[in-house]
């Protein structure tokens, strides 16, 4: 494929996401009006669950993506790849059945003796629970078909679809309630039909994208074509589980500490957090599968362009968006809820985790790096290590000072990664790059926070969230301009402008 249709999938990855992005957000404020913040507290606690249940994964998406990429450069042969593609699809059937069933058998427990319930009944919970338990094991086990969709660089696809789910998940929810009652049940019962649809959409997309194969080709039914990609997929299994544990064991452990209602309105605050990691997403997902491609080919400085490229790319917007948000949680609060007391109760959980999930984005480039060239030791030591330090760091903080205290451990290890361990990994792995990968971000990070701050110290935001949008909006789009003008790129890009257009008139 051409670099044009590698800007093209990432521009469709970022459409749909930030599309997702904005309508999750902009929408919940309507939930917490007619749901209740209890209700909606449940409607965290089924995204935590979704995140954890990522922890049976196993690494066997990443591998079958990396495979399908692999099978697009001539690496692996169309029967080889079937094979492949039908022993994930037993293990995949085989832990979606047991982990649904496992949610499904102790959502009593989970209900009478975890979560803490004010005013809901036993019995809607116990409902809503079960259906998240289905719900959970579809949408995990529509990872395969993601995998194999975004292997075949299928990304516009993909990216069109993920907006007519989203669109079905989050406004289209509220016309379904508003004909069945603005009930936690209605609520999930609808998600359960967008998950059964969303599941037959994908998995017939997958099977349509398969290299069809001579009828004298017998794929068969056994296990045996996984075992060459154990050791990366083991590799990866580890490292996406402490990927898992580092991003939802706060919410879990919380999730048992805290009221139902107060639990909502934490999740608030992460959602509109998690909003940076979800700008940054799109950016991994094509370029994870071009740099796979472009290792099988052997054509490595390429490689290194698009890896440094990519790192400048999500530093002007993923890294931006953090510390904007963070700089203006209170004042983007209370704009989006319109109420005084949420924002600054809230205000400081959104500014550490806005801030710790900007360095993650960052954090996480040495990994893509790994998955490309197929050796990920290196990551499951450093993800090992994160692990051993940051588990019992957050449930000692969680359980003594509550988000705020999660919120402070989360930063400060994002931090001690980024500087010292990612420096480790490109020293071993890619030696010279670490400082051109730095200067990559450290420019417009530098100059955004010093724009940021001057603007906090000399501008008070309006009391009429009207006026108050158009602040923030302005002060966004200056800060997207100073940390654009800041990548090297843009002004190589820009000044190559002006000489044309100076030589056009001469």
């Amino acid at each position: 494929m051409t670099g044009v249709s590698l800007r093209l999938n990432i521009l469709a990855s970022y459409a749909s996401q930030i599309y997702l992005i904005v309508i999750s957000i902009a929408i919940l404020p309507i939930y917490m009006k007619y749901m209740g913040a209890e209700a909606y507290g449940l409607v965290g606690f089924f995204a935590m669950l979704q995140g954890l249940f990522a922890l049976l994964d196993f690494g066997l998406t990443p591998t079958i993506s990396r495979q399908t990429a692999q099978y697009n450069a001539g690496a692996v042969a169309a029967l080889e790849f079937r094979q492949l593609f039908r022993s994930l699809s037993i293990i995949f059937a085989f832990i979606a059945s047991v982990g649904g069933g496992l949610l499904f058998y102790f959502n009593t427990y989970i209900a009478e003796h975890w979560l803490k319930i004010e005013n809901l009944t036993i019995a809607d919970v116990l409902f809503c629970l079960q259906i998240m338990a289905i719900c959970v094991a579809l949408r995990w086990m529509t990872g395969l078909y993601r995998g194999v969709i975004s292997g075949f660089e299928h990304i516009v696809w993909l990216s069109t679809i993920n907006i007519l789910i989203a669109t079905l998940r989050f406004p289209g929810v509220l016309l379904y309630m508003y004909y069945g009652g603005f009930t936690v049940k209605s609520f999930f019962a609808f998600q359960l039909i967008v998950a059964l649809f969303e599941f037959f959409l994908l998995a017939a997309k997958a099977y349509k994208l398969l290299p069809k194969l001579d009828n004298k080709k017998e794929i068969g039914w056994s296990l045996q074509p996984v075992k060459p990609l154990l050791g990366f997929a083991l590799t990866i299994a580890f490292t996406s589980s402490i990927w898992v544990l580092l991003t939802q064991l706060d919410k879990f452990v919380l999730s048992g500490i805290l009221a139902l209602s107060e639990y909502g309105y934490f999740t608030l605050a992460v959602l509109v957090a998690g909003g940076v990691l979800q700008i940054g997403a799109p950016i991994s997902a094509a370029i994870m599968p071009r740099m796979a491609r472009l290792q099988g080919e052997q054509n490595y400085e390429e490689l290194k362009i698009i890896y440094i490229g990519a790192t400048e790319f999500v530093a002007v917007i993923v890294v931006t968006a953090g510390i904007v948000l963070a700089m203006l949680a209170k004042p983007v609060l209370y704009v989006w809820t319109g109420d005084v007391l949420l924002a600054e109760k809230t205000a400081p959980i959104l500014q550490l985790y806005a801030l710790g999930n900007a360095v993650l984005a960052l954090g996480a480039f040495p990994y893509y790096l790994q998955y490309a060239k197929g050796n990920l030791r290196l990551h499951f030591i450093g993800n090992l290590v994160t692990a051993i330090v940051l588990i019992p760091a957050i449930i000692w903080a969680a359980k003594n000072y509550g988000a705020i205290g999660a919120g402070w451990v989360w930063l400060s290890i994002q931090l001690a990664y980024l500087i010292f361990w990612v420096s480790f990994v490109h020293k071993i792995i890619e030696p010279h790059i670490n400082l051109q990968w730095f200067k990559a971000f450290l420019p417009s990070v530098c100059s955004v926070s010093l724009l940021c701050s001057v603007v906090m110290y000399c501008v008070s935001f309006s009391q009429q969230r009207g006026v108050a949008l158009l602040q923030i909006v302005l002060v966004s789009l200056i800060s997207l301009m100073v940390a654009a003008l800041s990548s090297k790129q843009v002004r190589s890009k820009v000044q190559s402008k002006l000489f044309e257009k100076f030589y056009e008139f001469k």
